[in-house]
């Protein structure tokens, strides 16, 4: 018989756009959102928007029809464009929110990191969250008291444990969250974009934590834009489209899935003027993986953009980053000296890279199309996609960069 950890059954989360119903938020609800934003009800007092205020009577399902189920040990990658529901299933798995339809079954202690500030009260210090953070989790007194200093010495805060957490930078309340998550010892560990926020260090440090945790046999569930994180850590994914599960198999079928159907198609067409079509790799594998770079050989990236009148300026950007977000190559047209200019219509821009000495790894690739448009400037991405670079990957601790560079040796003995 499967040991389940995590069953989800036609999961919807529905949502009343310009008003709150009543009964419709629980007491978990009600802290998250007093501690995210202990000045939001005044704030919307002053623009109209209390309660009662707007009757707007548009509903938004943020989750319809979503069901999967995790057995003990199992990693899932939960992948999707911004606004797919992704976030809204974490807080629902949390009981942070409550689903408007289909129920939810988890057995086993649950550690989360979700977006930053969750569980994080700006007034308190980081000694005094770390508490907060460890109830709201469901640690005992006792386990957070155990634990504590493992969970400073990861955090790296220890020289701000005192300060009041509303001095405290972004990096610095993820690294304190995700330490308590991490140091929970869960049985399920949700994670939500903790790649997102951060120093490259302590990234390096959450992908080596998390990998500890799945070497356990705790079950796993990751979200995360990073490609490469998802391919690297999860052996399973789902795909999350407009709130809908749209496939649940292999990671690499549904990275492959989620390159293909293009981000740009609802957000980036309100611009009118010019939008990334599509981007194009000759060398991607044919298994969806990624595209695969060989050594000593050229690497081609296409981009296709869409105008919808004359362009002159045009600047296409790529870039190259580590699993954690590091840029380690950045090429624009107009540092080579070429001036791109676009006519209405679809145009294709191809770059041949002849030599790229990244050591054998699995990286993230983008393309940022900038131009601009009526006197304003326009920035707009594509979506990552794995770049993986073949040859034997370098064992831990033999390589300090991602460059290999080519040299000779001589040793001569002096007389």
């Amino acid at each position: 018989m499967k040991d389940i950890a995590v069953k989800v059954e036609g999961l919807g989360k529905k949502y009343h756009i310009g008003k709150i119903k009543p009964g419709t938020m629980n007491l978990r609800e009600a802290i998250y959102r007093g501690i995210k934003s202990p000045a939001q009800k005044a704030w919307n007092l002053l623009q109209g928007k209390a309660h009662g205020a707007a009757r707007l009577e548009e509903e938004i399902w943020a989750l319809r029809g979503v069901g999967f189920e995790l057995v003990k040990g199992d990693i899932l990658g939960i992948i999707g464009h911004n606004g797919a529901g992704k976030s809204t299933l974490l807080k629902i798995l949390t009981h942070i929110t409550e689903p408007s339809e289909g129920q939810v079954m988890i057995r086993g202690r649950a550690g989360a990191l979700l977006e930053v500030g969750t569980g994080i009260h700006p007034e308190l210090t980081g000694r005094e969250n770390i508490y907060l953070n460890g109830s709201i989790l469901g640690m005992k007194r006792s386990e957070v008291k155990r634990r504590f200093d493992e969970i400073v010495e990861f955090s790296g805060i220890e020289k701000f444990l005192d300060t009041p957490m509303k001095h405290y930078s972004d990096g610095m309340r993820v690294r304190l969250a995700f330490s308590v998550a991490a140091h929970l010892e869960p049985e399920i560990l949700l994670v939500d974009e903790v790649l997102a926020v951060g120093d490259t260090a302590f990234q390096k440090k959450c992908l080596a934590k998390m990998s500890d945790v799945i070497k356990e046999g705790k079950t796993v569930l990751f979200v995360s834009h990073n490609m490469a994180a998802v391919k690297e850590l999860c052996p399973r994914a789902i795909l999350l489209e407009r709130g809908k599960l749209v496939f649940d198999g292999p990671s690499y079928e549904a990275i492959s899935m989620y390159i293909s159907r293009s981000s740009t198609e609802d957000l980036s067409r309100q611009h009118k003027d010019v939008w990334i079509e599509r981007t194009y790799f000759p060398q991607a594998d044919l298994a969806g993986q990624g595209v695969v770079y060989e050594q000593a050989k050229s690497l081609v990236c296409g981009l296709q953009i869409e105008a919808a009148k004359a362009l002159d300026e045009v600047w296409v950007n790529l870039e190259i980053l580590s699993v954690v977000g590091t840029r380690l190559v950045h090429i624009r047209n107009d540092f080579d000296g070429h001036e791109i200019s676009v006519e209405p219509g679809k145009t294709n821009i191809e770059i041949t890279i002849t030599d790229l000495p990244l050591l054998p790894d699995t990286y993230n690739m983008r393309f940022r199309l900038v131009a601009m448009v009526n006197g304003e400037q326009l920035v707009e991405d594509s979506v990552d996609v794995p770049l993986i670079i073949a040859g034997e990957k370098p064992g831990r601790g033999r390589y300090e960069s991602f460059v290999r560079t080519r040299q000779t040796w001589s040793v001569t003995k002096i007389t």
